[in-house]
This record gives C-alpha cells, structure tokens and sequence, in this order.
C-alpha cells in the first residue's frame, strides 16, 4: 500500500515538474510535434499517477494479489510510455518510440487488473 502511494506522489511530482520543464524549457527547443509528444507523455503520466494513487488506496481497504499487480503494471507503463516519450521528444531516436506500445499494454493491463479486483472485492 505505501509504495503505491509514495510512487504516486513522486510521480506526481515528477509529472507537474516534467510538464514546465516542457512548457518552458522546451519551447523554442524542439519542434511543435516533439512538444506535443512530451505534453502526451505528461498527460499519460499523470493519469497513471492518479491510478497508482487509488491503487495504493484500494489496498488499504481490502488485501488482493490483484491490486499488487495492477499498481506494478500503472508504473511499469509510465516508465515504458512516458519515459519512451520523453526521449524521443528530446532525441528523435525513433528505437524509443517503438518501445511506448509496450508501456500502453502495461497501462491496458493494470485497468483490467484493479476492475477485477474491484468486482470481486468490493
């Protein structure tokens, strides 16, 4: 439970702090498309950051392997898809840009995970 509530709120952080540095550090930088991939991969992040905090909530209420693996696929997911993201938006290494499906299958799998966990436990 701690440890998807204290990943969340780094996440979080890091989210926020990611999203100015692109807005303002960026700006002028990389191109309008590269901006937009990094304003995504903000979005993505923070999103999931919401899910790992609800996770990390949900195991407070009630103990299932369920929630374990769902909050490990929530971040697992950001790091493959935002992480992927932020490079290539900064490198143009289109290796990294292969990688992010990868991240939104981890995403798409801790959704299925804690709505199964929710059904059965709630």
């Amino acid at each position: 439970m701690k440890l998807f509530l204290l990943l969340g709120v780094v996440n979080g952080f890091l989210a926020v702090a990611l999203g100015a540095f692109g807005a303002h550090g960026l700006e002028g930088r990389i191109s309008e498309k590269a901006i937009a991939t990094w304003e995504k991969a903000v979005t993505y992040q923070m999103f999931h950051t919401m899910a790992l905090l609800v996770t990390g909530l949900l195991m407070a209420k009630f103990t299932s392997g369920g929630l374990v693996w769902a909050g490990g696929m929530f971040f697992a997911g950001i790091v493959l898809f935002s992480g992927s993201l932020y490079i290539y938006s900064v490198t143009s290494i289109k290796t990294f840009a292969m990688i992010t499906p990868l991240g939104g299958v981890a995403f798409l799998i801790g959704w299925v995970l804690i709505g199964t966990a929710i059904v059965k436990n709630l």
